[in-house]
């Protein structure tokens, strides 16, 4: 669903574009220029606008201030992120890459489960699916239906994704998880605790996820967007439900250059593993390369 949304957006604004050019080319050249400038500057510009909220709502925060550099190279960084992500991989390369429950490479390593965050799908992933096509590891890449609906809603994709990586593997797999997925993992081993099920993970990775909330999705109005405001009822239900010691199951990565997941803390989890990457912001966390590195050297640790 995700995907056709995407391909929609990216329809209208060209049909946008093309009428601008019919409408005021023959008449007016520069203010066709200036609209067309407009329209392209707008997701540059929102990003900007996120960044800058960001760094005045981070202040006071326990990580480290971005300085004005850093801010800037952040939102270079996000602009080329979000325009592959959203302009290409995930409405129209989402289901290029398929999952690999039988690779070539060596027997006996874990599976890894990547489960993506809000307004996403499985193409997020794409540099890891290929890293992972190419050294031979099985994992399965997820995309979340309904893609508005509660975060409680996703558990059921997850559980069947665990049951086949366990079932291919014969050992419990790993969970990378970007920003609401993370979530998504910490709803399901609730769910399955409750059944009385012992862990079927042996650990999960989160990059960018709420876990305390955001500041940001207050002006959200969907289901999952509600559940991820700061300190909201759903979260704090979770988080009292989740025994002292699942923590240290977690390792989380998180950012001061976070412009979707902030004050940079709440991208933490109290008991995990934090990991502090600086400079980053939120949908590059996904496809930085020097991020994925050390979640791979993580990953290399944990299979064991």
């Amino acid at each position: 669903m995700i995907a056709r949304l995407q391909r929609m957006m990216l329809l209208w604004g060209a049909l946008l574009m093309a009428g601008a050019w019919v409408g005021w080319w023959p008449q007016s050249p520069w203010v066709l220029a200036a609209v067309l400038l407009g329209l392209l500057a707008l997701n540059p510009l929102a990003l900007g606008l996120e960044l800058l909220i960001m760094a005045r709502v981070n202040r006071g925060d326990p990580a480290p201030p971005a300085p004005w550099p850093q801010l800037l190279r952040a939102w270079v960084t996000e602009v080329r992120a979000s325009s592959r992500v959203f302009g290409f991989w995930q409405p129209f390369r989402a289901d290029a890459l398929g999952d690999q429950l039988s690779p070539p490479g060596p027997a006996g390593q874990r599976g890894v489960l990547l489960i993506h965050g809000y307004f996403c799908n499985r193409g997020v992933w794409t540099p890891w699916m290929q890293h992972f096509t190419a050294v031979g590891r099985p994992f399965m890449a997820l995309s979340l239906e309904p893609p508005f609906g509660s975060i409680d809603a996703c558990a059921a994709q997850v559980d069947r994704a665990v049951t086949a990586l366990t079932e291919a593997t014969g050992r419990a797999p790993i969970v990378v998880a970007h920003s609401m997925g993370g979530l998504v993992a910490r709803a399901w081993w609730r769910a399955s605790a409750t059944r009385g099920e012992v862990p079927r993970v042996h650990h999960v990775i989160t990059l960018g996820t709420p876990h305390q909330g955001t500041w940001l999705a207050r002006w959200a109005h969907t289901a999952n967007g509600r559940q991820m405001r700061l300190a909201s009822p759903w979260l704090q239900a979770l988080a009292a439900e989740e025994p002292p010691e699942r923590a240290a199951a977690f390792s989380c990565f998180h950012s001061n250059c976070d412009n979707i997941v902030f004050p940079a803390h709440t991208a933490t989890l109290p008991g995990a593993k934090a990991h502090f990457v600086p400079g980053i912001p939120h949908v590059a966390l996904a496809t930085d390369p020097g991020v994925r590195s050390q979640v791979m050297a993580l990953i290399e640790k944990l299979d064991v």
